[in-house]
């Protein structure tokens, strides 16, 4: 799946140097093709994850993580998490997380920023769009690419989230332009995710469900993604600002603060902005360190009133308190399967991608809700798992090495929404062999395929050969749920314990045992099972070889119509029938 948005700048496609960016409302990364290989480049500080700030000092410009220092001490200079205020109007924004940072403020009907980033104390302050902003950052992004390679970047694919409206899109090519930065497309954060995992050399590219779960610092995007014979369909989104990193570090920023509060008196660090900023730093240092150990250390000089502050927290204690933001991502996972028509036992792989997405608890809640045979792609569940942070920035870069060669008007003309928003199917279409002895289906075009699409699959027919009915049918899944037969009830508490005086001693050990049993006998079994739906056409193959293979083929048109191919393997002949489009 592909999205429209190529710039008109043209560039010679021989003389284009292409990268790929992540462009995010908390963390950015920039990423570079060399021998079909993505790699995510450090900036000139060694950062692969570039915080999307930028500060001024002096006259001087700072961005990434040395303009996220100075949000303790020169907040109002400070411009972050600006990407969302992109092609929107000011009434529509949510500026609370900007609360530490320069404020937005509407100036010439767009969201601007009032800042000094000029040197000398009577300097007067600019008023900068946040069209602006984005082209200085993006800027400071192709310079540092531009020195890790040793040449001019002039190119990029560029992923957004899937909600983001062409208004956001032109203001982000926009913006882009300004940097002097060709925007070959911009890809849906999810599908770069996706491709970054399914673009390397060891992986088979096979037909199944994904859900991609973006959990970023300000907002989380899940997706379900369709992927047939490597055309990429997203069947569902939801968007979510409430259970996000930003969240966790909340968690983190009460706990500390009261254990603060019981150690000074009742002094609240979070009503002072200083020492609020102090905390939010370093809270998001003590998340990042429990997603690695079992244990982190809380330490921060001066945090309130000349007061210095140490602590400690364990692993098992922050998963306790941030039990609520892990359960509302479990249910944002759980409500997309479900909007796009779903169930768990649908999904083939999970992919958490994201900075927040490191969390080990996150990880484990996927492995509990999804069935076994389920992939969870993560770094605590999966020792091959590709870096969450930088999973979009690899699939942009892909990408662009894929179309760089490319004259710009073919990009666009190839991305068009009439080119990438093309029919599928809605149901799976498979075959019925019957024979005299048995009937068995076989799905060949899973549900969500696109269209044109062909498929082939040979069948084993019956062992004893004969006369075989090849039946073309619609089919969809169905989850059968088979419910625990009741319990016979026990007469007392004699079958518990033999005396009442072993019953003190054991009944602790007694109770947790049986409760593990109850819980098992408790637990519904869950299957996905094909029902057969309307039959589409039928062949008949006369006197197949005992032991033989049918070949089946199948081609599904444009509009909808399908041919089917039926043919005995290695023997003469077959039957080819037409099904009209419906």
């Amino acid at each position: 799946m592909a999205e429209e948005g190529a710039s008109k700048a043209g560039i010679v496609p021989s003389d284009r140097t292409a990268i790929g960016i992540m462009f995010s409302n908390s963390n950015s990364s920039i990423a570079y093709t060399v021998d079909d290989k993505a790699e995510v480049i450090a900036n000139e500080d060694g950062d692969r994850q570039i915080p999307t700030i930028l500060s001024y000092m002096d006259g001087d410009e700072y961005y990434g993580q040395q303009a996220k220092n100075f949000l303790v001490r020169n907040p109002k200079n400070t411009v972050a998490y600006f990407r969302e205020f992109l092609g929107k109007d000011f009434k529509s924004i949510d500026p609370t997380h900007n609360h530490a940072s320069a404020h937005p403020e509407e100036a010439n009907g767009t969201v601007s920023f009032t800042i000094t980033d000029k040197e000398g104390e009577d300097a007067a302050p600019s008023t900068l769009s946040v069209q602006e902003i984005a082209t200085r950052y993006l800027r400071r992004l192709v310079t540092s690419a531009s020195e890790y390679i040793g040449k001019k970047v002039t190119s990029a694919v560029i992923t957004v989230p899937t909600n983001f409206n062409e208004k956001q899109k032109a203001a982000l090519i926009a913006a882009a332009a300004g940097a002097e930065l060709e925007v070959l497309q911009l890809v849906p954060e999810p599908v770069a995710a996706l491709l970054a995992y399914d673009a390397r050399p060891e992986v088979e590219v096979s037909d199944r469900m994904v859900v991609v779960a973006d959990l970023g610092g300000t907002r989380s995007d899940v997706a379900v993604i369709s992927t047939r014979s490597g055309m990429y369909t997203v069947l569902a989104t939801t968007h979510d600002y409430e259970f996000t990193g930003t969240a966790l570090d909340k968690v983190l920023m009460d706990h500390f603060a009261k254990e603060f509060m019981k150690r000074n008196a009742g002094i609240d660090p979070r009503q002072n902005p200083k020492s609020l900023a102090k905390l939010k730093l370093e809270a998001e240092s003590t998340k990042k360190a429990l997603s690695i150990g079992a244990n982190a250390s809380f330490s921060v000089e001066s945090l309130a009133e000349g007061i210095d502050f140490a602590s400690t927290l364990n692993r098992l204690r922050y998963e306790t308190i941030a039990r609520p933001v892990f359960a509302g991502i479990n249910r944002l996972v759980e409500s997309v399967v479900k909007k796009a028509g779903l169930d768990i036992l649908d999904i083939d792989e999970v992919i958490l991608s994201g900075g927040t997405a490191h969390t080990p608890r996150i990880a484990a809640n996927m492995q509990s809700i999804f069935p076994r045979t389920t992939a969870i792609l993560a770094p605590s569940t999966t020792p091959t798992a590709i870096n969450p942070s930088e999973l979009q920035a690899r699939g942009a870069a892909l990408q662009a090495s894929l179309i760089q060669e490319y004259e710009a008007e073919d990009i666009d003309q190839s991305t068009h929404a009439a080119v990438t928003t093309v029919p599928h199917i809605a149901n799976a279409i498979g075959v019925v062999l019957v024979s005299e002895s048995a009937e068995t289906f076989i799905p060949i075009v899973p549900g969500e395929t696109a269209v044109p699409a062909r498929r082939m699959v040979h069948v084993k027919t019956p062992k004893d050969g004969g006369d075989v009915l090849v039946k073309i049918v619609e089919a969809n899944t169905h989850i059968k749920v088979t419910k625990p037969e009741p319990k016979a009830k026990t007469n007392g508490k004699a079958s518990k314990s033999a005396t009442v005086e072993d019953a003190d001693e054991t009944e602790d050990e007694d109770d947790s045992d049986l409760s593990d049993d109850e819980e098992e006998e408790d637990e519904e079994k869950r299957e996905r099972m094909w029902k057969i739906g309307t039959t589409l056409a039928e062949a008949a193959l006369r006197g197949v070889k005992k032991g033989s293979t049918v070949e089946v083929t199948i081609n599904v048109n444009a509009d909808l119509s399908m041919t089917m191919t039926t043919r005995e393997v290695g023997a003469k002949g077959g039957v080819r029938v037409n099904v009209p489009a419906p």
